[in-house]
């Protein structure tokens, strides 16, 4: 094989990989939610299709997608080790942009979603936090755009919330109360590219 024709499938092999990864990657300033939108206008689509069939506002999903995977399509939680330097698994079974469990992804594939819905596909992903948000809604009384108690509930569960499992985790408490200012954030930021 000659160099050119080596040299043109490292260039195929090269541009390949750097597509997926970037499509995989998070968008570049995770604080503005306009340039998030504007460089993802995919998520936006998705956003406001859940928010049209759910009632659950764009800022909210945004904010607990961001502390969730921070719109990593991929993302996973970290590996658990046995004596601090063998992998025994992850921490959970969490995976994609809402970083919904298997057995509750099963659950909304069954329901609503189907068998080929993905985690890694953000219309799927942020389908499914409209269901479980809504399923919040019903079985605790926790309005859909109470942002701080509706993640307060993704994180953990409908039944430890309603059992307050959070109340003696002083780090969830403090994260819900950063996922309620980043939507308040986001909310703001939203309005004023609106108007751009």
């Amino acid at each position: 094989m000659s160099s050119f024709f080596r040299a043109m499938a490292l260039m195929l092999i090269l541009g390949s990989c750097g597509g997926q990864s970037s499509h995989n990657s998070a968008p570049r300033n995770l604080d503005d939610a306009c340039s998030i939108v504007s460089e993802r206008p995919e998520y936006l689509r998705a956003f406001r299709a859940v928010e049209r069939k759910y009632g659950v506002p764009v800022p909210s999903l945004m904010a607990i997608i961001y502390q969730e995977s921070k719109f990593i399509s991929d993302n996973r939680p970290p590996h658990r080790y046995a004596l601090g330097v063998i992998p025994v698994g992850r921490q959970s079974s969490a995976v994609g942009y809402s970083q919904a469990l298997d057995a509750t992804w099963r659950e909304y594939q069954d329901e609503v979603g189907g068998s080929r819905a993905r985690r890694q596909d953000v219309n799927a992903a942020t389908d499914f936090m409209g269901w479980y948000m809504v399923q919040t809604v019903e079985e605790t009384g926790v309005a859909i755009d109470d942002t701080r108690n509706q993640y307060l509930a993704y994180h953990d569960g409908r039944s430890g919330y309603l059992r307050g499992t959070w109340r003696s985790k002083s780090w969830l408490i403090r994260i819900a109360g950063e996922v309620e200012a980043r939507a308040v954030m986001y909310d703001q930021q939203l309005r004023a590219c609106r108007k751009r």
